[in-house]
């Protein structure tokens, strides 16, 4: 994760200023994208998905690169009161050190708790050329934590352990400082309310929801995800994974959210630690004759890192999500290495994890990590989606430019 010491910082106090993130407010500081993207009531949705009936906020070719300020929707719920500014001030962030697009959105967006999803979903963003039955890979570039707080939520009727947890009659919300950059980031949490902080995990930020449109005119419940992605709630998209999106409407109409610092598999109190991000996303058109080849018949989203192809399983009931994701890794094990079916499903049961990504969000979803490491003397092996390949090599090096201000 890219450090951004040197940056002049406020926030929570206790730490140098060379040992927390900066601020990262709209339009403000450098960014890597071709293009930029701010989180604004005219380009968000707060707790709906784009559809097929949505214009874009942004129109871009294959190939490109979009930075946009991912905003969490933690701090501004209703049950937080709507209010950004006294909810992290309670918890002693200084007023330039809350984010203004969250009191932006908690004050100019339409939102209804009894039916609207709680995650604030920027885009849609117009892909050209993109048509049903290709794929759209979003290569993650780069992702920088936009503040140096974020927040853990347990909520009445969700999460694992619905009617168990939370214990008493209100919702918990779990105020989680970072302290680092880098490398040496980590969240921190007491081990008594109240006490010193004296736990401490590794962050790892990916985007909680990537997704493109569905069609018709509905625009879909944030919350569960589906076959054109949405909140799928894979840990492994962090930056250098790929995400390989089925198509369904002209333009694909791409849209991301809910960005993390960090996530259990599972996801088992209902939230991961959620907070803001600036994410740098590269996106590509696979067609859909080299999307058969490199992924069979396989339904839903496919992630693919330097170590794993990752095909996904979603369902309401978790046994048919892992069965889906049994299905769609044969799908994938057969296609791009030409493996015979029973051959492929000893493999899998030999050799391949199967992990919950997310058990809170209606349908629940599963993923498995395939070595490609193991398939390196297999005849015919495909090379790596060479628009892939290019897009990490040249982003990596990417020049930083100044953002307008306005």
């Amino acid at each position: 994760m890219p450090s951004v010491e040197g940056w002049s910082v406020t926030g929570i106090e206790g730490l140098p200023a060379a040992e927390r993130y900066a601020s990262l407010q709209p339009r403000a500081g450098l960014v890597r994208g071709k293009h930029y993207l701010d989180t604004t009531a005219g380009t968000a949705l707060w707790g709906r998905l784009p559809c097929a009936a949505d214009a874009p906020v942004l129109r871009i070719r294959p190939g490109e690169t979009v930075t946009i300020d991912t905003l969490s929707h933690e701090g501004f719920l209703e049950d937080q009161e709507k209010d950004p500014i006294a909810y992290f001030g309670a918890h002693g962030v200084l007023r330039p050190d809350v984010l203004a697009d969250a009191v932006e959105i908690a004050r100019d967006v339409p939102h209804d708790p009894t039916t609207d999803g709680p995650h604030v979903v920027t885009g849609p963003i117009a892909v050209r050329g993109a048509r049903p039955g290709d794929m759209l890979a979003i290569t993650v570039v780069e992702l920088t934590p936009r503040v140096d707080y974020g927040v853990i939520s347990n909520r009445h009727g969700r999460g694992a352990l619905p009617g168990e947890l939370p214990a008493g009659p209100d919702n918990v919300s779990v105020f989680t400082q970072v302290e680092g950059t880098g490398s040496r980031a980590v969240g921190v949490l007491p081990l008594r309310t109240g006490g010193p902080n004296r736990v401490r995990f590794p962050l790892r930020p990916f985007l909680g929801i990537m997704g493109v449109a569905t069609p018709g005119d509905v625009r879909l419940n944030s919350v569960p995800p589906h076959l054109q992605g949405g909140n799928l709630d894979i840990s492994l998209l962090v930056e250098g994974a790929t995400l390989y999106l089925p198509v369904a409407v002209d333009e694909a109409l791409a849209y991301v959210g809910d960005p993390h610092f960090a996530q259990g598999n599972g996801e088992v109190s209902l939230t991961a630690l959620e907070a803001s991000l600036r994410a740098t996303l590269h996106f590509d058109v696979v067609p859909a004759t080299e999307a058969r080849r490199l992924f069979g018949g396989a339904h839903g989203p496919v992630v693919e890192t330097d170590t794993y192809l990752i095909p996904t399983g979603l369902d309401q009931d978790l046994d048919t999500a892992v069965s889906n994701c049994v299905r769609n890794a044969l799908e994938v094990i057969s296609a791009r290495y030409g493996m015979d079916r029973h051959l492929a499903y000893a493999y899998l049961s030999a050799a391949t994890d199967f992990d919950i990504s997310q058990v809170v969000d209606l349908v629940k979803g599963t993923h498995a990590r395939i070595r490609k490491s193991d398939f390196t003397s297999a005849a015919g092996t495909p090379a790596p989606h060479a628009l892939r390949t290019a897009s990490k090599r040249d982003h990596r090096v990417a020049v930083n430019t100044p953002l307008p201000r306005t």
